[in-house]
């Protein structure tokens, strides 16, 4: 199981939203503000449409952008592809080994990702909060995801470059690795053999 953002996903320097002010017309900080600190968690864990809650937010605030316009910048911006890896994952893939994705999206940037980024070519499922309704600092989360696959905790591996949602995993039963960016798949992978 690979996570996205920050590992398939390379992070943009500023976050995906550093030029949004001079592109769209509104900040990031006001997006925080109007849309992500009071909706993101409805949003991400499935309970609400990303349109639904942003497009009235815009509406209100920037009424001079859509919600699809807002969405599609952003989606854009965080979007550069970690080639290295997905080349090194690739390798494993071939060696039949199952590769999954394991991420905290709402269904639109799934479906980006999925279809258009075309990660679909490249894992063989996708497993993300919105369609779960957890998120990975959740135990439901894991025990969703072994349901859905057939694969018992003990055999899974979580790449993932945040700690709690390592830890999470862990405590689930799944083995646990932390991805800095640093080391080469092989090298992180031989640690957690």
């Amino acid at each position: 199981m690979v996570d996205v953002d920050g590992v398939i996903i390379l992070p943009r320097a500023g976050g995906w939203a550093v030029d949004l002010e001079a592109d769209l017309g509104i900040s990031g900080a006001a997006l925080q503000t109007w849309f992500f600190r009071p909706h993101w968690n409805d949003v991400v864990l499935g309970r609400a449409g990303l349109h639904e809650r942003l497009g009235p937010v815009l509406a209100e605030h920037a009424p001079h952008i859509t919600s699809q316009q807002l969405a599609d910048y952003w989606f854009e911006k965080d979007s550069r592809l970690n080639h290295v890896l997905l080349a090194d994952l690739a390798t494993l893939r071939a060696a039949g080994i199952q590769l999954h994705l394991a991420t905290i999206q709402e269904h639109e940037r799934a479906t980006y990702l999925w279809e258009t980024l075309g990660l679909r070519d490249r894992f063989d499922a996708m497993h993300y909060a919105a369609s779960i309704g957890w998120k990975k600092t959740d135990r439901e989360f894991y025990a969703a995801v072994e349901a859905r696959t057939g694969i018992a905790g003990a055999d899974i591996l979580l790449l993932d470059d945040t700690a709690a949602n390592v830890e999470a995993a862990r405590a689930a039963g799944w083995g646990g690795a932390l991805w800095d960016g640093r080391a080469r798949l092989s090298q992180v992978l031989e640690k957690h053999s």
